[in-house]
């Protein structure tokens, strides 16, 4: 089994496309990483960092060896 990985990723996500999110038009994210690799992690993670201006700025995004999300922290 591979060791927990973290990628970092900086999301420029405005209001209403998160409310498109949030409302079940879209249930995912897809980001591409500092590295150029592309992630793909539940809209609902980002709650607790929307404003009213959205989702912005760079992120800690951590995944256990199954690739599932462990937690999203700002950077």
């Amino acid at each position: 089994m591979s060791p927990q990985q973290t990628f970092v990723v900086t999301l420029e996500i405005s209001a209403e496309a998160y409310q498109r999110m949030y409302s079940g038009e879209a249930h995912n994210v897809v980001a591409q990483d500092a590295e150029g690799r592309r992630i793909q992690f539940p809209a609902h993670a980002l709650r607790k960092f929307v404003t009213n201006l959205g989702v912005h700025g760079t992120f800690l995004i951590r995944v256990d060896a199954d690739h599932r999300l462990i937690d999203i922290q700002r950077a």
